[in-house]
């Protein structure tokens, strides 16, 4: 067993060597220090390594079979490869498929963050702490897109995580911002972002709570907005309430209820990244929905078997 984890390391090792010669240039160029290198693209192998401006986070995609050994010795390979050292690779377990909506516990209490570059704004993250580290790359093309839509505009983040969204949103030239996530750890990160890049005051308000009752007390108070971005994680549970949300079936009720709030003729982007998807927008009380997919994710996220995300731009 131990032979074939040599051998798989020195294939890894080999991949992720060739995509960061690829991507290193160009991506200095653009001043992005976070792109992925690698997600399963040898069967057999199933990681996933992305690069954090000098760091590694190194990922297993778990299953029965997982043996403890094998993820360390795919970090050190890798480590090796870029000429990374240890005390830069952070090791992770991810679930894949039906687990995969479950919910990531805090794995360490290191209270350390990195400041990284994607392009001319900066932000905070965590890779010691946390499976997710606090920004997602794969839809920057996304939040680019956003900031061009953004100018004079009341823009609305819902399960805005740590608000890069609302940063793009703001540099872009948005009226106002208005951030929404039921955690309060992501509303505390969100706010810390929005202050590293310059971003303060009244114009930019950010809401611990869930994304439903906020939106239900937005239209009781006729709070409306131009422009929205509706990213909500495939399953989750309000446990005080015993509420249960799964994008599968409720995605027609979630981005209505979003749409109530939006101004006629506005914009919203809705996304998932749940892998088996199936949209029912017959449902929808808006004028056009457009899937936009294929202009949403980079050229690093770029998969043969499989899809990061998907996108759609929603016209209430």
């Amino acid at each position: 067993m131990q032979v074939n984890y040599r051998h798989q390391a020195k294939m890894l090792s080999n991949r992720v060597k060739k995509r960061y010669r690829h991507f290193k240039k160009r991506y200095a160029r653009q001043k992005i220090d976070v792109f992925r290198l690698y997600d399963w693209d040898i069967p057999e192998i199933r990681a996933v390594v992305d690069w954090y401006a000098g760091h590694l986070v190194v990922g297993e995609y778990t299953r029965r079979q997982t043996t403890p050994d094998w993820l360390p010795i795919m970090g050190q390979a890798v480590a090796q490869a870029l000429d990374v050292p240890m005390d830069n690779v952070h090791l992770k377990e991810r679930y894949h498929g039906a687990a995969a909506g479950q919910r990531y516990e805090r794995i360490d209490h290191t209270n350390k963050f990195l400041t990284i570059n994607e392009r001319d704004l900066k932000f905070y993250v965590n890779p010691w702490d946390y499976v997710d580290t606090g920004l997602f790359s794969d839809h920057r093309d996304t939040r680019k897109m956003v900031r061009s839509l953004a100018a004079g505009k009341d823009f609305l983040n819902l399960f805005c995580y740590t608000g890069s969204f609302s940063v793009y949103a703001a540099k872009g030239g948005a009226r106002s911002t208005v951030s929404v996530d039921r955690s309060k750890t992501a509303i505390s990160w969100a706010r810390e972002n929005m202050k590293l890049n310059g971003f303060l005051g009244n114009g930019h308000q950010l809401f611990q709570t869930h994304a439903l009752d906020y939106l239900e007390k937005a239209k009781q108070r006729q709070h409306y907005f131009d422009l929205a971005v509706v990213d909500p994680p495939s399953f989750y549970t309000i446990r005080s309430r015993q509420d249960h949300f799964d994008i599968a079936q409720d995605h027609p009720d979630l981005i209505n209820a979003a749409a109530a709030v939006i101004r006629p003729g506005g914009t919203l982007f809705f996304s998932t990244n749940h892998q088996f998807f199936i949209p029912f927008f017959e449902e929808l009380n808006v004028s056009a929905v457009k899937e936009i997919t294929s202009q949403t994710i980079p050229e690093d996220y770029r998969h043969k078997r499989k899809r990061i995300h998907r996108c759609w731009k929603v016209t209430v």
